[in-house]
């Protein structure tokens, strides 16, 4: 797993959020194992932060987290009528016009859209809870790797809400839609060997050997061409979108480019 920049301290260290950056590897790190790194606005702001900070030569980000617990989700202060320190509440927002409140919304999604972005893979490494807004967190992510005491749940419908920080596009994706509504409706744990099997998890390992499988996956991933990781990221990302004739269209785009690349012939 990346260790902390050489000659610098964190480029971010703030409301929960750390981003250290090692050469082509990133780390955002989640540091409230007190609270078990539960999540508020002023934590999503810091995330959204990160990833505008990022530097052009980072290629891979590792999302972890501190203590026995990913993240529990969100922290219930934020429906109780005082809310956080200089936000407003969760109940001010719901009082509000419906354009403030979307407003806000997306705000707060701002901090899980930049993982998938084309130009960077993200890894999130997941122990113990992460329950919600942290499951989502997670599902932000490109790639997981879990450790072998994982507790995903998607516990917003049972509070009264919907999953609304993008994890429903992703947890669909993986697992189907008939799988993705009994895990939200039921609000279940999916412990790690579902979590696998089903496609949440890449590879879950024992909890003492997370940080080294995560970085045995980065190396594999640094061994392989820039251009190449990158190309077949965004080719796989539209393979969802696209017919099959649509598909094979854009596979010979994308090895047109990569052939004129490695001939030296791209513009």
């Amino acid at each position: 797993m990346a260790s902390p920049a050489h000659d610098t301290g964190p480029a971010l260290d703030r409301d929960g959020v750390r981003l250290t950056v090692d050469d082509a590897i990133a780390t955002v790190t989640l540091t409230n194992p007190a609270k078990r790194n539960a999540q508020s606005p002023a934590l999503w702001r810091a995330l959204a932060e990160a990833g505008r900070l990022l530097p052009g030569s980072v290629r891979v980000v590792v999302l972890r987290a501190e203590g026995k617990s990913f993240s529990a989700g969100l922290d219930r202060q934020a429906f109780t009528p005082e809310g956080f320190d200089g936000e407003p509440s969760f109940i001010d927002l719901a009082r509000g016009g419906d354009a403030e409140l979307d407003d806000a919304i997306a705000e707060y999604q701002e901090g899980f859209t930049w993982w998938r972005r084309g130009d960077i893979l993200s890894v999130a490494a997941v122990q113990g809870h992460a329950i919600g807004a942290g499951f989502q967190l997670a599902l932000a992510c490109d790639l997981r790797v879990v450790a072998d005491d994982v507790q995903f749940a998607m516990r917003e419908t049972s509070l009264g809400l919907v999953p609304d920080l993008t994890g429903t596009h992703p947890l669909v994706s993986l697992v189907g839609y008939a799988r993705a509504l009994e895990i939200c409706a039921t609000g279940r744990f999916v412990m790690a060997e579902e979590a696998v099997n089903s496609g949440l998890a890449n590879l879950a390992v024992p909890a003492d050997q997370l940080d080294g499988a995560v970085h045995d996956l980065v190396s594999a991933v640094l061994a392989a061409p820039r251009d190449a990781v990158v190309e077949t990221k965004v080719l796989l990302q539209g393979a969802q979108h696209r017919d099959y004739e649509a598909q094979r269209t854009a596979e010979r785009a994308a090895q047109a480019r990569r052939l004129r690349d490695l001939a030296g012939l791209g513009e």
